[in-house]
């Protein structure tokens, strides 16, 4: 039985998700359940707790104990959600990670397709995939701007990366190996890390795509992407401002993310 176990779990590449999490005991239980529920058979679950002083630590732990062999956690005060994600990908031991946050959740087989698309494309490092966009109560909202990133998925370049920030972050895994040459998230960045380090990575890697609805992504009043995504679209200009000194392209990014926050706005009210 446990060599027959063994070998189904060889069969999987095992994947380390890493969960961050702070004062986010209205949705965690649903994030948690939507990673453990995938019954992927080769997997190891880190959440990374703030210090949390809601319930979000009474949900942690009843979940670590009905699922001790997947769960992981650790709850102390940090320096922010990048500081948070170095600590679990530094205790992560899968090939395979990526990380969802404490307020989104996966898709149904969304690490199987993961899985599959890397045992496939043995060179590939870094994929992305498509998500749906719900609200605070988990209703999926039509949203322009997934449709904008699909668009811009036909013309996949570093280039273009530079110029809009078009990777799903819930649905996107690379291998963990990239740290090892790129470092960890810088956590002097509060807003766009992730960009920062993707952009660190793809200028020497492809980014792969996979046309899939891998997670669901909500946008709410009190999310990063809510309530301050004007600051996240300042902070990616200013990460580009360092890679790049072409004025013209930087002007036009600027009156690209001018217009972005815009339809933001728009769609806000």
């Amino acid at each position: 039985m446990e060599r027959s176990k063994k070998k189904k779990m060889e069969k999987w590449p095992k994947i380390s998700v890493i969960t961050p999490s702070y004062n986010q005991g209205q949705f965690i239980e649903e994030t948690i359940k939507s990673v453990v529920e995938q019954n992927y058979p080769n997997l190891e679950y880190i959440i990374v707790d703030g210090g949390s002083t809601d319930n979000s630590v009474e949900i942690i732990k009843k979940y670590a104990k009905k699922y001790p062999k997947i769960i992981k956690w650790i709850s102390e005060k940090d320096r922010g959600q990048p500081d948070a994600l170095n600590k679990g990908f530094k205790m992560a031991t899968g090939e395979i990670v990526g990380y969802l946050c404490s307020d989104d959740k996966y898709a149904n087989n969304a690490l199987f397709e993961i899985s599959s698309f890397f045992k496939s494309n043995p060179n590939a490092k870094l994929v992305t995939g498509d998500y749906y966009i719900i609200n605070q109560k988990g209703e999926i909202i039509h949203s322009f701007i997934n449709l904008y990133k699909k668009f811009l998925w036909k013309f996949n370049s570093y280039y273009l990366y530079l110029f809009v920030n078009y990777i799903n972050q819930p649905s996107t895994f690379w291998r963990k190996e990239l740290f090892d040459e790129f470092g960890y998230f810088d956590i002097s960045l509060q807003y766009e890390f992730d960009y920062e380090w993707w952009l660190r990575v793809l200028s020497k890697n492809k980014l792969y795509i996979i046309n899939k609805k891998l997670s669901y992504f909500r946008l709410h009043p009190f999310s990063k992407s809510g309530k301050s995504y004007i600051k996240q679209f300042d902070e990616e200009f200013d990460i580009v401002r360092k890679k790049v000194k072409n004025r013209v392209f930087l002007f036009v990014k600027y009156l690209h993310n001018e217009l972005i926050k815009f339809i933001y706005k728009f769609l806000r009210y």
